[in-house]
């Protein structure tokens, strides 16, 4: 029985060399794709044979910073298999593991039509399958999504303070995970219903790959989901979402100052692994992390003290106002400082008695307050009257002016 088993093993170890090594030979089922190449796989005896395609990954620049290569898989069907690797050889060992041996991993392997590859390094994908496919390798610039991704991880690592502290954000986020959280009750009232035995608690523990799978199927048909069951879903997050704002009313907004720090810390967190993985070119990204964390922490006096210098070294020119200005700023501002005051009268913060026994006529005080002129009849004629002396002295001097000269 031994030497039986010695014959078979050395049996499987030769044809698996000979396979590779076979492969290695034909060129034919290697390609390396370039920018908008397509390439036809039509199979000619209906048997399943694995090509691979690599695409060699360019040098990093800057400019290529939200750059993104995407392969997109065109197939009638789902009946192919996908292997991934940074090589050729890499993708054939996988290929070859998974054919002559039994793999956990292939449960939760999923298949993808819009595979996207590293801009900078090589990549590999290899495709086995008995029926025609095309492969279409589009390389994208700048991608939105990917400049999107950084703008958010900025503005939720900047907004982060006053988010932990909004009301709002706190409703929303509570309604959020209690209808995410619901499916943890449905675990607890499931797990309910099994018979308290050490053998159940090995099946329940051993059974989170079958879970895995499961959740796995319901996030690829999520699309078939939704439109299918839509009135269920509308049902469950409505219903959820209602216990969810009840519960979140109750208890109330959080104000424990440790808690909401513990919340500022998580927003900035996702914030920076937002900007991180905005980019595949890992050392741009990192760079963006540290000036936006030395933007925050500097000290403002820092920042404020080379415009002081500058304000300095270089004054800026002092324009004067001509008189039209110089009368349009002085109503403008004058009509500004009455509305406040009169608001300022009127509010609790003022002592209206107090005030009055200090004026000397209440009456024009409280005609004031109500919105009339706080300039009487005769103070205007006699503004007017002074106004005109004024403008008639200039002219009498700007005449005699003339006249010497």
């Amino acid at each position: 029985m031994r030497i039986a088993n010695w014959i078979v093993l050395i049996t499987v170890f030769l044809l698996t060399k000979s396979t590779s090594c076979a492969f290695r030979k034909d060129s034919n089922k290697l390609h390396f794709l370039e920018q908008d190449e397509v390439y036809r796989y039509e199979p000619i005896y209906k048997t399943k044979d694995l090509h691979i395609f690599c695409y060699q990954g360019k040098p990093k620049y800057i400019v290529h910073i939200w750059q993104s290569v995407v392969l997109f898989i065109k197939h009638s069907s789902d009946d192919y298999n996908q292997y991934d690797g940074n090589s050729p050889e890499e993708v054939e060992n996988e290929w070859l593991d998974k054919r002559y041996s039994w793999s956990v991993a292939g449960l939760w392997s999923s298949k993808s039509k819009a595979i996207k590859l590293n801009p900078f390094n090589t990549s590999c994908i290899g495709i086995e399958s008995k029926e025609s496919y095309s492969v279409h390798l589009k390389v994208i610039r700048i991608d939105l999504w990917k400049v999107l991704s950084m703008v958010f991880g900025v503005l939720l690592f900047l907004a982060a303070n006053n988010l932990s502290k909004n009301t709002l954000f706190h409703y929303v986020c509570g309604i959020t995970f209690g209808i995410c959280a619901s499916f943890l009750l449905l675990i607890y009232f499931i797990s309910k219903l099994f018979p308290r035995k050490p053998l159940m608690y090995g099946v329940i523990g051993c059974g989170w790959t079958i879970v895995i799978y499961f959740l796995q199927i319901l996030w690829d048909n999520l699309k078939v989901v939704m439109t299918t069951y839509k009135m269920y879903v509308l049902w469950y997050i409505l219903v959820t979402g209602s216990v969810s704002f009840i519960l979140c009313y109750r208890w109330g907004p959080v104000e424990n100052k440790r808690t909401v720090n513990l919340i500022k810390w998580s927003l900035q967190l996702s914030g920076l692994v937002a900007i991180f993985l905005s980019s595949h070119f890992q050392e741009a990204a990192m760079a963006q992390i540290v000036i936006l964390l030395l933007a925050t922490i500097t000290p403002k006096k820092w920042v404020s003290a080379p415009k002081k210098y500058w304000k300095r070294r270089f004054p800026p020119k002092i324009k004067l106002l001509t008189n039209d200005q110089y009368y349009e700023q002085g109503a403008r501002e004058t009509a500004k400082a009455l509305t406040e005051l009169r608001q300022y009268c009127s509010s609790p913060e003022c002592n209206q008695w107090k005030t009055a026994l200090k004026i000397k006529d209440v009456k024009r005080f409280a005609s004031f307050v109500e919105g009339n002129s706080h300039l009487s009849d005769d103070e205007i004629l006699e503004y007017e009257t002074s106004v005109r002396g004024e403008l008639t002295d200039e002219e009498e001097e700007n005449s005699e002016l003339s006249d010497d000269e």
